[in-house]
C-alpha cells in the first residue's frame, strides 16, 4: 500500500497530471498539503501492535527455543544425582541337579542362594557427591546461558529500535523534500524557478524516499531478529520506548569483584573444579576390592541306590568372595583424573583471568559511550535544526539556492542519525558492562 501510495504521489509531481494554469494558487497549496498529510497518514502510522520491552523479554525467557532446550540439562543432570544414590541389588540363583535320579536312583538337589556386594571405600558416596556436583556446573552453565542470551536480546532490542528511530528520520527527511518539491512545482511555473530546480528537487525527493524504503526494510529486519527470540507468534509493526541516556558511576575495583562473585560461568568453572575432584575420589574408590556375600539353602532327596542309600536333607551355607583385583596394577584411569584435576584447576584460574580483563573493557567502552553521548549533548542536535529551519526558510524566500537547502537537510539527517547511533552504543556498552560483571538492573516495565 505504501509503495502504490508512494508511486502516485510520485507520478503526480513527476508527470504533473493536472492543469497549474487553471487552478489558483490557493487551491493548489491546499492539494499539496492534502497529498502531504495522506502520505503521512499511509506510511507514518503504522496502526499495528506494538511491541514493548517488557512483553519482549518476558518472551525470552519463558518462549526462547534454545534457552527451553538448554534447561532439559539441568532435569537430565537432577535424574542422574537421583541414580547416583541407588544401592547395588542382591543377586537371587536357583541351582537344580539331577543325580541320575532315574537311572542310579541318587536322588536330586536343589540349591538356593541370595547374594549381596558390599561396596567399600566410600564408592557410594563418591557417585552421589559428583553427580551433585554436575548438577550444579549444569545449572550454573544453564544460567550463563540466560546471561549471554538476555544480553543478545536486549542488543537486538537497541538495535530495532534504533532502526525505528532512523526510519522516522528518513521518513520525515522525505517528507520535507516532498514539501519542498510541490512548491518548487509552483514556483517553477511562476516564474520564480528555473526547470532544472524544479525538477532537481523532484528527483531529490525520490532519493529520499528510497532511502526511507531501505531504513524501513532494515527496520522490518531488526523487528524478525526479535520475534525469533522471544518465540512470537507474529510480527509486530514496530517497538516501543527511547534509548535514554542515564550516566552511571561505577567503581571498577568493585566491578571486578562482583563479578567474580556474580558470573555463572566462573561458578561453573568453580563446580567443574569440583567435578573433577570427585571424579578424582570416584577412581580412587573404583580401585578399593569389594566384599561379596552370600547365603543360601541346599535340599537333597532320598537316594534309593543300594549300593549307597541316603536319607533326604537341608543343608544351609554362608559366603564371603573377595575377587582378585590384579587391573590395579594399570593406574592409567588415575592418572588422567588426576590430570583432569589439574586442567580444571587451571581453568578456574584462567576464567577468573579473562572475566577480569572482559570487565575492564566493557567499562572502558562504556566510559567512551557516556562521553560521545554527552557531546551531543552540547548543542549539536539544536544547532543541526536551527541551520535546517533557516536554510529552509531562505529557499523559500529565493535568497539560497538548493543545494545548500541539500546539504542543510542532509547534515540535519547525519546528526540525528549519528546520534541514535551514539545512543545505541551507549545502551549496547551498558549491556555488554551488565553482561562481565553478571548483574541486571535494566527496567523491563
Amino acid at each position: 500500500a505504501n509503495g502504490a501510495a508512494a508511486g502516485r504521489y510520485g507520478r503526480w509531481f513527476y508527470y504533473e497530471h493536472f492543469n497549474l494554469y487553471i487552478i489558483t494558487m490557493r487551491n493548489l497549496k491546499l492539494v499539496a498539503t492534502c497529498l502531504f498529510l495522506g502520505f503521512y497518514i499511509v506510511s507514518g502510522a503504522q496502526g499495528g501492535r506494538i511491541l514493548t520491552f517488557g512483553e519482549f523479554m518476558h518472551g525470552v525467557r519463558e518462549r526462547n527455543i534454545g534457552y527451553s532446550a538448554e534447561k532439559y540439562g539441568v532435569d537430565m543432570a537432577r535424574a542422574d544425582a537421583e541414580a547416583s544414590r541407588v544401592f547395588p541389588d542382591p543377586e537371587l540363583s536357583v541351582d537344580y541337579a539331577n543325580n541320575q535320579d532315574w537311572s542310579l536312583r541318587m536322588g536330586y538337589s536343589v540349591e538356593a542362594s541370595l547374594g549381596y556386594t558390599v561396596e567399600l571405600g566410600g564408592k557410594r558416596r563418591a557417585r552421589i557427591d559428583a553427580a551433585r556436583s554436575r548438577m550444579e556446573m549444569t545449572e550454573a552453565a544453564v544460567e550463563d546461558y540466560f546471561r549471554n542470551l538476555r544480553a543478545d536480546a536486549s542488543i537486538a532490542w537497541f538495535t530495532a529500535l534504533k532502526s525505528a528511530k532512523d526510519c522516522a528520520i528518513r521518513r520525515s527527511s522525505y517528507l520535507r523534500m516532498l514539501e519542498v518539491a510541490a512548491a518548487d512545482s509552483i514556483r517553477y511555473r511562476s516564474g520564480d524557478i528555473s526547470e532544472t530546480d524544479a525538477r532537481q528537487s523532484r528527483l531529490e525527493a525520490g532519493g529520499m524516499l528510497n532511502e526511507a524504503y531501505a531504513a524501513e526494510g532494515a527496520m522490518r529486519d531488526a523487528v524478525v531478529e526479535l520475534v525469533w527470540l522471544a518465540g512470537l507468534d507474529a510480527a509486530p509493526d514496530s517497538v516501543a520506548g527511547d534509548i535514554l541516556y542515564v550516566r552511571r558511576d561505577f567503581d571498577l575495583g568493585r566491578l571486578i569483584e562482583i563479578a567474580l562473585d556474580n558470573r555463572a560461568d566462573v561458578r561453573a568453572a568453580l563446580k567443574a573444579e569440583e567435578v573433577s575432584r570427585h571424579n578424582l575420589r570416584v577412581a580412587k574408590a573404583a580401585r578399593v576390592t569389594d566384599l561379596g556375600v552370600s547365603a543360601g539353602a541346599v535340599y537333597s532327596s532320598k537316594a534309593l541306590n543300594e549300593i549307597a542309600p541316603a536319607p533326604a536333607f537341608t543343608g544351609l551355607m554362608a559366603g564371603v568372595s573377595i575377587p582378585l583385583r590384579l587391573s590395579n596394577r594399570n593406574r592409567g584411569d588415575l592418572n588422567a583424573a588426576r590430570a583432569a584435576t589439574l586442567r580444571s584447576s587451571t581453568e578456574r584460574e584462567a576464567a577468573k583471568a579473562r572475566t577480569s580483563a572482559e570487565v575492564r573493557q566493557a567499562y572502558n567502552r562504556y566510559v567512551v559511550a557516556c562521553r560521545q553521548v554527552e557531546q551531543y549533548g552540547a548543542g549539536l542536535l539544536d544547532d543541526a535544526a536551527s541551520i535546517l529551519r533557516s536554510k529552509t526558510y531562505a529557499y523559500r524566500r529565493g535568497e539560497s539556492g538548493l543545494l545548500e537547502l541539500l546539504n542543510a537537510e542532509r547534515t540535519y539527517n547525519d546528526v540525528h542519525m549519528n546520534y541514535n547511533e551514539t545512543l545505541y552504543n551507549y545502551a549496547t556498552a551498558l549491556v555488554e558492562l551488565e553482561r562481565a560483571c553478571g548483574i541486571w538492573d535494566e527496567n523491563e516495565s
